[in-house]
């Protein structure tokens, strides 16, 4: 990017007026689309992004289990967090966690037959979801331009040293 590049004696060139508006209404229109998509998802199915995100994720994992660690990295939270809400999925049943037979300090959690019951209940509704606020309010050809601007900002992302203290991934909750 233009913009990005440093140039001699001059110091990085901050974004222009067009630019800082482009900017705020692909933000705001994020926000408001992941919103839209989030209370859906919790009207029709009573989960969180986040329950969403970590079913999604142990659904797909062989034996429907991960090692915590691993399942934060899927899902690209801090480990502290997934904690905290595996917690409160544990509490209602969705997951089970216990200690990992091969790394006594490690913990395995299992997707259980309620939350697979729960995952497989809201996957419909949520797609719909998608479809619905995303899919159809665009063109063909503005989904697959869409589909090439979420690819280079993520190999963008992906090839930036991460913030002193911050997360590599980029990846948010489904």
């Amino acid at each position: 990017m233009a913009n990005a590049t440093p140039r001699p004696g001059r110091g990085r060139r901050l974004p222009s007026r067009e630019e800082l508006r482009i900017w705020r209404e692909f933000v705001e229109t994020t926000e408001a689309l992941r919103s839209r998509v989030a209370s859906r998802l919790q009207v029709e199915s009573s989960l969180t992004p986040g329950d969403y995100a970590v079913l999604l994720a142990l659904s797909e994992a062989e034996d429907r289990q991960l090692r915590s660690s691993e399942l934060a990295a899927r899902i690209g939270w801090e480990r502290s967090r997934l904690s905290h809400h595996l917690g409160r999925m544990e509490r209602r049943g969705l997951v089970r966690r216990q200690e990992c037979a091969a790394e006594p300090r490690g913990a395995e959690v299992h997707l259980t037959p309620a939350g697979a019951a729960a995952f497989g209940a809201a996957t419909a509704p949520h797609l719909r979801a998608i479809r619905e606020l995303f899919v159809d309010a665009l063109t063909a050809d503005q989904l697959r331009a869409a589909g090439e601007i979420a690819a280079a900002l993520r190999a963008h992302l992906d090839a930036a040293p991460a913030a002193p203290g911050g997360r590599q991934s980029t990846r948010p909750a489904p």
